[in-house]
């Protein structure tokens, strides 16, 4: 191939490996040597060859809750791009299949892990695997030395109860809410939710924050039929996540409650059903393409220095999000 493309073998060695410092001609001329010779990288020889597998595992609860189908597929096409492979994991929420993931599953057939846990406890970080590269999203025990991505959920939640008090809501209930002191996107999103109020000089009700035993379409349609059937229908919902919020919506409507007419409905997380949803869907949109391109990045940095466990600061961080305003809150 090198004669072909009349340049040196360790060219052609630096135009495969993307290498920064070559010219765009040279680029070029190797690029057509190699579709005029079919040449295909070993993509696995060349990951062994560096001690590695090439296939890292993205651990998440439920593929059937849509924001992590979705976020799987950035993952995947973000580390297509630098030329590795995904193993997806299904936990189904349950620690010892999380605990399992931090330990590479026994097994060494991958060269590190992104994780967005629901069940671990920070004794379970402190006796994972030191060895193997592991980043978090979602949310973490802050004292723990793990790499870790998100978004602000306290001000996205914030942003997300001011936009429906400027529309004149008053009676605002959070379903999928926390009173605990628990760590969790739930907590934080239900903090967010009471820092807006006291900036608007309203009193906090803790009967408007409705809990959920999970967060898919079952739970907020419980949640919105317990509300409805007690005659204790708020004028607005503040969901934890767009299925929660498309539930809800759906046992409004069977109760005669329009929305946003008599009840507007928030969201989190953008998922697409929303943008399709009678009403469509207002709902936080966390950048998942960001979010999953930050997480690889982190990882592949330790996986590439050979450092799994990070010195002292770990990298956190924070990924953008927007307020997008939709039919469910029309006239907020």
């Amino acid at each position: 191939m090198a004669e072909y493309a009349g340049v040196s073998q360790k060219t052609v060695s630096n135009v495969i490996n993307q290498y920064e410092h070559v010219s765009d001609k040279t680029r070029r001329a190797v690029q057509e040597a190699i579709d005029a010779l079919g040449y295909r990288v070993n993509l696995a020889g060349r990951h062994l060859r560096q001690g590695r597998t090439g296939m890292i595992a993205l651990v998440v609860p439920e593929l059937d809750v849509a924001y992590f189908s979705e976020l799987a597929a950035h993952v995947v096409a973000a580390a297509e791009q630098r030329s590795h492979t995904v193993l997806i994991h299904q936990t189904g929420g349950r620690r010892d299949r999380e605990t399992s993931a931090l330990h590479g599953f026994d097994a060494d057939f991958v060269d590190g892990v992104i994780i967005s846990p629901l069940a671990l406890l920070p004794d379970d970080l402190r006796a994972a695997d030191r060895g193997l590269p592991v980043v978090l999203l979602g949310e973490r025990d802050t004292t723990e030395a793990r790499d870790h991505v998100g978004i602000d959920n306290v001000a996205a939640a914030r942003e997300a109860t001011a936009h429906l008090l400027a529309g004149g809501h008053r009676r605002i209930a959070v379903v999928g809410g926390r009173l605990d002191p628990a760590s969790g996107t739930d907590r934080l999103r239900t903090q967010g939710y009471r820092q807006a109020l006291e900036a608007a000089g309203l009193p906090f009700d803790p009967d408007l924050v409705v809990p959920v035993d999970a967060f898919h379409w079952l739970d907020g349609a419980r949640a919105a039929a317990a509300l409805a059937d007690r005659g204790a229908v708020p004028d607005a919902l503040l969901c934890l996540n767009d299925h929660l919020a498309l539930g809800a919506i759906r046992a409004l409507h069977e109760r005669g409650f329009k929305t946003p007419d008599d009840v507007a409905v928030c969201g989190f997380d953008d998922i697409e059903a929303g943008r399709f949803s009678i009403p469509s869907l207002t709902t936080v949109a966390p950048d998942k393409a960001a979010l999953a391109r930050a997480a690889l990045e982190l990882l592949l940095m330790r996986v590439s220095s050979g450092s799994a466990v990070p010195l002292p600061p770990v990298e956190e961080r924070c990924v953008a999000h927007r307020l997008v305003v939709r039919e469910s809150t029309a006239g907020c």
